[in-house]
């Protein structure tokens, strides 16, 4: 994938941090902060993700705790291996 420069503006002590991390780990620091721009990206796409399944679930007339229906199922599908 090809790369693409940028000039951020960050805090010193930030920038402190992350030149440390990228030290200790032996890599450079675009690395460093292209990884942390990735785990926040997945944070939200997860967050988005927990919301569509939230509003699938509040259409239900009597919502039922999801951690119920997933142990009912869990408990079809190992009641007989024991």
């Amino acid at each position: 994938m090809p790369n693409i420069k940028t000039a951020i503006s960050i805090e010193k002590p930030i920038y402190e941090k992350m030149d440390m991390l990228a030290k200790n780990f032996k890599v450079s620091r675009s690395f460093i902060f292209s990884l942390a721009a990735k785990e926040f990206i997945q944070r939200h796409q997860n967050d988005e993700l927990f919301q569509q399944i939230n509003k699938a679930y509040d259409d239900q007339s009597e919502p039922e705790p999801l951690v119920s229906k997933m142990r009912s199922k869990h408990y079809e599908l190992v009641k007989e291996q024991w």
